[in-house]
Formats: C-alpha cells, structure tokens, sequence
C-alpha cells in the first residue's frame, strides 16, 4: 500500500515533471516570452487586461488581476487589471438574460477598448463562456490570451495560445499559475526597472 509520504513525492515529482517539460519546449517558452512583452507594451500604451475563467480558473484570474492592481514584487502604481469573475449582481444578471455562456462577452462589450488584452484561462480549453468572449474581443479591438491545457481545443483561435503539457487540470493549474506569475514579473519589471534596488543600494 502507498504511503501518505509516497503519495506528496509522486505529486511533487509529477508537478515538477510537467514544469521540466514546460521549460524544455523552446516554442512555448517563446510563446510565453511574446505574451509577457505583449502585456508590457498593453501598459506602455496605456491599455488594460481583462481575466477570465470558470471554477479554480476563476480564482485564478482574479489572483492575477489582484497582482497587477496591488503589487508582484515592486511598491509601484498599480496597473489596470479587471477579473470578470467577481461581480456577482453582473454574472447573475447576464446570466439570467442571455444564458451563462454570455457572461463574458456582455463585460468584453462594456469594459473592452481597442488595444486591451483579454486574458481566458481554462483547463480544457472548451468552456464556452470563454470561447463566446473571443468574438466581442474581435469586435472591440482586444486582442485574445488563452491559457489551456495540451490538449487542441476550442479556444485555439485565440490570438496567442500558450499550452500546458499536461492532460491533468492540478497539474496544468499548477503551471498556468507559473506562467501567470512570469507575466507579472516581466509587466513589473520592463515597465518599472526604477524600482528594482541594486544590490548597492
């Protein structure tokens, strides 16, 4: 019989596994590279990023969202950043007039702007609300991120796809935090290097 013990090594093991293979696809490496100085001109430019996401997804875009308004690392203004996940009067309003699978489209049309960056993160790929948002952000001019899992999937379409490799939703939770992390960290430091201390200092 495993062990309790066994069990936490073969978690950690596997998660690990997953970010290893992450780091060893030079292509998605770029492809998280592109979407990060994506974000950073979005700022430069005066724009904002729009998260979204069903479930532990949801939690998720409203974790990056919190880190870009408040702070990653630096003290810094913060950075305009809505999670379209958190109002509750909103969702049930969409919901109940247009059906569930509109609820982020309705917040594309009202909050988007030309320029914007809309951020949807999936396990699967597949969640419908997240493949309706892709046409009001054509619509609006907001350019399309979609965080999904290995496998091909409906959100396929978005402008920039970044996928994990992984079939497991732990594990490709776990590294779309990572990957969430990494965007914040570069927005924080291309547009903020000011703040960085030397070790001088």
């Amino acid at each position: 019989m495993t062990t309790t013990l066994e069990t936490v090594r073969a978690q950690v093991a596997e998660s690990a596994r997953v970010k290893e293979a992450l780091l060893a696809d030079e292509t998605l490496m770029g492809r998280i590279a592109e979407v990060a100085d994506l974000l950073a001109e979005t700022y430069r430019n005066g724009g904002k990023t729009l998260w979204a996401g069903n479930g532990g997804s949801a939690a998720d875009a409203q974790h990056m969202a919190a880190e870009l308004v408040n702070k990653f690392c630096l003290d810094r203004p913060g950075l305009p950043a809505i999670a379209l996940t958190t109002d509750t009067s909103i969702l049930t309003a969409v919901g109940n007039d247009y059906g569930f699978d509109r609820v982020f489209a309705k917040q594309v049309e009202a909050h988007g702007r030309p320029g914007d960056v809309f951020i949807g993160i999936s396990t699967s790929g597949n969640s419908r609300n997240l493949v309706e948002a892709l046409s009001a952000c054509r619509e609006k001019g907001v350019r399309t991120v979609a965080l999904v899992g290995g496998s091909a999937c409906a959100m396929d379409n978005y402008d920039y796809v970044i996928h994990v490799p992984s079939t497991e939703t732990p594990r490709i939770q776990e590294s779309q935090t990572l990957i969430g992390h990494i965007l914040c960290f570069v927005v924080e430091s291309r547009l903020f290097q000011s703040h960085f201390k030397t070790d001088s200092q």
